[in-house]
């Protein structure tokens, strides 16, 4: 079975990052910052600021939710001319994110809310071993030759 990264019915990738990283707090800074580099260097500097906080979204609920001790997480994005795919993938498949709305006195439960406001679309994966989250953002199409080199 293919990833949705690799989908031959979907147009081919531009650009592509996948990265595993430790179970901690610093590790979503790490990523959130990774991604939002990425994105613009592929072009998209517009989104720096939207990519970085669906990272962060989905990056700190995997590592509340989802890890076990010694279990990485992983982040991955792609980049296709008119999409650009998030996913964050963690070992706890039976733990599904669920939308609600948080209480005003509540210190958790408002960023996947967050997620589906500045995304065209998420939803979750089952994998062998866990899950994975992803969130996609729909691109006008951009011409190959814009692109930066690799």
């Amino acid at each position: 079975m293919s990833s949705p990264l690799e989908s031959p019915d979907r147009e081919p990738v531009l650009y592509e990052d996948r990265l595993n990283y430790t179970p901690v707090a610093g590790s979503v800074s790490l990523a959130r910052h990774r991604t939002s580099r990425l994105i613009a260097e592929w072009g998209h500097p517009e989104l720096a600021w939207v990519t970085g906080l669906v990272v962060s979204e989905l990056g700190t609920n995997a590592l509340l939710h989802g890890c076990l001790r010694d279990r990485l997480f992983q982040v991955a994005v792609v980049l296709r001319s008119t999409l650009f795919r998030i996913e964050v993938s963690d070992p706890r498949g039976e733990r599904l994110p669920m939308l609600r709305n948080a209480d005003e006195d509540e210190c958790f439960g408002r960023g996947l809310p967050l997620v589906v406001q500045v995304t065209d679309r998420w939803g979750t994966e089952p994998r062998v071993v866990g899950k994975t989250v992803f969130a996609e953002i729909d691109l006008k199409p951009v011409r190959p030759d814009s692109l930066p080199r690799r």
